[in-house]
């Protein structure tokens, strides 16, 4: 099953096929690889003339923006009463994930119902969709990533969406500060996290998600209070399947009570098909 939300107004992927998608942020339209579309495109996508920027693979490896024509050097967009601002990036990032809305909405909703103040740990932060859905939503988040560039655009996000208060912002590898919390004590009532494939933290430790994520996980639930409200992680891991999720959560949570989704996370496009673009897995402890 894949979820997705119909709500975004200013992102929209208009079509895809051969590798690519072609999607319209605001006013600007990019055409970017896709690992996910193996189909064939309906029409040659690299002549669409509302082309604005092309990510380019290189041969050897990574790759470059194509520029057809001259387009702001960062804008911002908008879904419902949240602001981000995106700009092109290197290895086509464009610092957001539209398709991480879907996830905005269902953990905005528990902490909104939730009765009291919830305690969120976001870790692999990046650039602070989740942190700042959760704040404007009433929770006190911890915002943590080893780019410090990432966690000042995520506090720029934030000011964007109207949050001045609610948000700690940490510039640390996440399994360091995880361990320095359980040694402190803190606690909290939820955790979020996107675990990146591979990746490096600020002291040059190195992080695989096939061995790193389960032991992870696990001190990560160490660090949840008695009544916690969720705990979910995000993977766009390819080969990662959602059963996957479901299996860490199910064990590393074990004798909690509560329910446990796993479920792809897509994007709706215009061609009418579902766009894969990763994993899920959400416990939750509903009253």
């Amino acid at each position: 099953m894949i979820r997705f939300t119909d709500k975004w107004t200013d992102y929209a992927v208009l079509a895809t096929g051969d590798g690519y998608k072609l999607e319209r942020w605001g006013e600007i339209t990019l055409l970017r690889p896709d690992p996910q579309v193996i189909w064939g495109a309906n029409y040659d996508m690299f002549s669409d003339p509302r082309i604005d920027a092309v990510y380019r693979r290189s041969e050897k490896g990574g790759g470059a923006w194509e520029y057809r024509r001259k387009i702001p050097d960062e804008w911002n967009v908008c879904y419902r009463d949240l602001t981000f601002k995106v700009k092109p990036m290197g290895f086509k990032h464009t610092g957001l994930f539209p398709e991480q809305a879907v996830n905005w909405d269902r953990t905005a909703a528990l902490v909104k119902n939730a009765g009291r103040k919830i305690k969120v740990l976001n870790l692999f932060a990046y650039t602070g969709g989740a942190s700042v859905a959760l704040a404007k939503a009433g929770a006190e988040v911890t915002h943590v990533d080893a780019a410090k560039g990432m966690v000042e655009r995520a506090g720029e996000n934030a000011r964007l969406s109207g949050i001045e208060s609610g948000i700690r912002y940490i510039v640390d590898d996440c399994m360091k500060f995880v361990q320095r919390e359980l040694r402190r004590g803190n606690r909290y009532d939820a955790v979020v996290m996107d675990p990146p494939s591979y990746g490096r933290g600020p002291g040059g430790e190195m992080w695989k998600i096939e061995t790193g994520l389960y032991p992870f996980v696990k001190l990560c639930a160490s660090l949840l209070t008695d009544d916690p409200l969720f705990f979910l992680i995000n993977s766009y891991t390819t080969g990662l399947q959602p059963a996957v999720l479901s299996n860490l959560l199910t064990l590393c949570l074990a004798g909690r009570k509560g329910n446990i989704e796993a479920y792809e996370v897509g994007l709706p496009t215009e061609e009418g098909i579902p766009l894969p673009c990763g994993a899920g897995g959400l416990f939750t402890n509903e009253r």
